[in-house]
């Protein structure tokens, strides 16, 4: 399918991997020119031809910086995919609310929030004047803040907010802005040993497969499976195509989340 999106230009945030770097490719794929902006330029995000820049946007300078190289790269901007987070195990701040350091909700809402927030500010004056889309990655976690992790959870909450008011005030300017809200996702937190799942699982003293394996169970999904990237990336690519969508809020966790 034509998605309409051929000759748009794009940001997206945290593309070196996982989600981010699938829907770089997914977008790519439709003919978009893309800018990325993460901590790191990993092989992978190489071989793509996206143009990358080494940012830490949990710094309002690193938003700031993004958007004006992205401008300067593509002349101006189409698309913002506001993807950024979960960099490593300190991103998930594990612990109940009386066991979290302030450090840690800073640390948290700086990635997945503020970081949004700000490149979402630096770009909307462009994304105005060219009836723009912006996609914000957040998480079915916004939804059940108190299952935890809190700090992130809450932080992505935010986020959900943040969609929904951009949404209504850009709107009739043009600019429509969406939520893609995935349960767990095939990337490295849930398949790597040596990620989120592996560390809980050793701190458990159980096989990282069977944590894996038993945590789907306790969530649930209608689907039996964890989503793919890919799967994520192609909902957003969806958004952004030409269509009557704003402000809404799609989940994309296989029916973890039963509620009407």
């Amino acid at each position: 399918m034509d998605l309409g999106l051929a000759g748009k230009t794009a940001v997206v945030t945290g593309g070196s991997k996982g989600i981010g770097l699938a829907v770089v490719r997914t977008l790519i794929a439709e003919g978009v020119r893309v800018v990325t902006g993460s901590r790191g330029i990993t092989p992978e995000l190489k071989e793509t031809a996206a143009v990358p820049v080494t940012v830490d946007l949990s710094t309002p300078e690193g938003a700031t910086e993004l958007i004006e190289r992205a401008t300067i790269e593509l002349g101006g901007i189409d698309i913002l995919v506001n993807n950024v987070g979960i960099g490593d195990m300190g991103d998930f701040a594990l612990g109940g609310f009386l066991d979290l350091p302030e450090a840690a909700w800073t640390h948290n809402f700086d990635l997945h929030f503020y970081s949004a927030l700000r490149v979402s500010r630096a770009a909307l004056p462009g994304l105005v004047e060219r009836k723009g889309a912006l996609v914000n990655i957040s998480s079915i976690g916004a939804r059940v803040p108190g299952d935890g992790p809190i700090a992130y959870n809450v932080s992505k909450s935010a986020l959900t907010a943040l969609g929904k008011v951009l949404a209504a005030e850009f709107g009739p300017q043009g600019v429509r802005v969406n939520t893609v809200s995935p349960g767990p996702v095939s990337t490295g937190v849930w398949t790597d040993p040596a990620g989120f799942s592996g560390v809980v699982a050793d701190s458990l003293g159980i096989p990282h497969d069977a944590f894996v394996a038993g945590a789907l169970e306790r969530m649930a999904p209608d689907t039996g499976r964890l989503t793919t990237p890919e799967e994520v990336a192609r909902t957003v690519a969806f958004l952004l195509s030409p269509n009557n969508l704003s402000g809404a809020d799609v989940l994309l966790d296989g029916g973890i989340l039963k509620q009407v």
